[in-house]
C-alpha cells in the first residue's frame, strides 16, 4: 500500500469515529501542512500512519479544548506533533497567543506528554533534518524484549549522548551513562565510527582520534 492509500483509509477510519466539532475540526484541521509532514517526513520515517491520530483533542490548563495537529499514542509514550508556520505562529502572534501557547506546552508536558514542534519549512524543504529528529527521539521509546537488540539499543544511546554533551564525546562519558567497563565503551564508540555516525554542527561530533583518552 503506497501512502495515498494508506492516508485516504487512515482519515476515513477516523472520520467515521468523530461526529458533531470533533469531526468538523478534523476536516478543518487536517490541511496542506499536516498532509506535507505526513508525506515527507511521517511516511518515509515509520512507514505506516499506525497509532497516529491527526486534530488530537486534549483540554488545557482552564479546561478548554484544544487540538494538536497529531497524536502518536503507544504504551511507551504520548507524543504532540505539531507543525508550525512561522506566519502563524511568530509574525501573527500578539504577545496574548505567544504566552498562552508557551503554557500550553508546558500544561502538556506536565500531563505526560511530549511535545515536538517542527517548522513548516523544514517540514517542505528539508524534510530530512526532521526525520532525523524524530528517529533520535523515537529510539529512545521503542524498546525490544529481545537480548539480541541490547546492543543495538547501546549504540543508539550512546549517539544520542555524543549530541547532548556538546563536545567529543570519551570513553569515560558512555562508561558513566551505560554502566560498562571502559573496553566495551571503546568498541561502542568505534562501532558508531565504523557506521560512520559522526554529528556535525557546533562542538557535537565524534572525534576518533579522541576515543582512547
Amino acid at each position: 500500500m503506497d501512502f495515498d492509500q494508506a492516508h485516504r483509509l487512515w482519515l476515513d477510519t477516523h472520520r467515521k469515529r468523530r461526529s458533531g466539532e470533533r469531526k468538523d475540526r478534523l476536516e478543518r484541521g487536517h490541511g496542506h501542512g499536516e498532509q506535507l509532514f505526513l508525506r515527507n517526513v511521517w511516511w518515509p520515517l515509520r512507514g505506516d500512519l499506525d497509532h497516529l491520530h491527526p486534530e488530537y483533542e486534549i483540554s488545557d490548563w482552564r479546561g478548554r479544548p484544544y487540538f494538536a495537529d497529531f497524536a502518536w499514542l503507544t504504551e511507551a509514550v504520548k507524543l504532540i506533533i505539531e507543525v508550525k508556520g512561522f506566519g502563524p505562529h511568530v509574525r501573527d502572534m500578539d504577545r496574548t497567543m505567544y504566552s498562552r501557547e508557551l503554557n500550553r506546552e508546558v500544561f502538556l508536558q506536565a500531563i505526560g506528554y511530549r511535545v515536538v514542534s517542527l517548522s513548516y519549512d523544514d517540514v517542505e524543504r528539508q524534510p530530512e533534518i526532521c526525520i532525523m529528529l524524530l528517529r533520535m527521539l523515537l529510539s529512545r521509546f521503542e524498546v525490544s524484549g529481545q537480548q539480541a537488540d541490547l546492543p543495538k539499543l547501546a549504540l543508539k544511546s550512546t549517539l544520542l549522548q555524543a549530541v547532548q554533551l556538546g563536545r567529543p564525546i570519551r570513553p569515560k562519558d558512555v562508561e558513566a551513562q551505560l554502566g560498562v567497563n571502559h573496553r566495551t565503551a571503546v568498541r561502542y564508540l568505534q562501532q558508531l565510527c565504523e557506521l560512520g555516525a559522526v554529528v556535525r554542527g557546533g562542538a557535537v561530533y565524534l572525534l576518533a582520534g579522541s576515543l582512547l583518552r
